[in-house]
């Protein structure tokens, strides 16, 4: 694999680069967080293992924005700090696992192996969701449309593959709301209805296929294709 290291201790670093590369694996190391982050963003790593405390910019930080840019690579948190709050922490930034310091190498490797197979395993469970001759990829996050490729904002992406895992089932508004939003449905708002507009324009405005989100009166929305859908 092609692994980063991001650790500030250049001798831990080290340590971890020469015991990875016995193992047969790239290993880059970067003992500054904003340069570790820029190599993060710029290269495609197969695992990315981060300390907390760095300088420039800390793991956790680094975790959350990587994650925002939809890189999907495992991250593992490294750290000295071993209190439950902290683990919650990484985990809660968007990291894999987490190994405190200090750790037997042996243990580190076998977490490397384990989050190598979950990302393989990860691959193989690629998902692409169709209604007609619309394709939503939930691996790359992008969505298509009569070979269009069409550019969803992160709440359209998460209202479409909501709509399409429940094709043929009206979804009201306050179950789209807790499930994309995360939040009870205000009935004093109209956010739902404009996102189903800004989706509806991106999706069907355009093609020559038919419609595929309907509203139900009074109930909510349905995904379908109006030809085969019975209510």
């Amino acid at each position: 694999m092609k692994i980063l290291v991001v650790e500030d201790e250049s001798k831990v670093g080290a340590f971890i680069k020469r015991g990875l590369e016995e193992h047969h694996h790239q290993v880059d190391v970067h003992t500054d967080g904003l340069q570790g982050q820029q190599a993060a963003l710029e290269q495609d790593y197969d695992l990315i293992i981060l300390d907390i405390m760095l300088p420039g910019i800390n793991g956790l930080t680094i975790c959350k924005h990587l994650r925002t840019r939809d890189i999907t690579a495992p991250v593992l948190m490294l750290t000295a700090l071993s209190a439950t709050h902290d683990i919650v922490d990484g985990l809660n930034a968007g990291a894999d696992d987490y190994l405190a310091k200090p750790f037997h190498f042996s243990e580190l490797v076998a977490r490397v192996n384990a989050l190598s197979r979950r990302k393989n395993n990860f691959k193989q469970e690629k998902e692409i969701l169709t209604l007609a001759d619309l394709r939503l990829d939930t691996t790359s996050k992008t969505a298509s449309r009569e070979g269009q490729e069409i550019t969803l904002t992160a709440k359209e992406y998460a209202l479409l593959e909501l709509l399409l895992k429940n094709t043929g089932k009206v979804l009201s508004r306050a179950l789209i709301a807790e499930a994309v939003w995360g939040l009870e449905f205000d009935t004093g708002t109209n956010t739902i209805d404009v996102y189903v507009n800004y989706l509806r324009n991106k999706i069907e405005k355009g093609f020559s296929g038919e419609k595929l989100i309907h509203t139900v009166v009074g109930m909510g929305y349905v995904m379908k294709v109006k030809s085969t859908w019975q209510p």
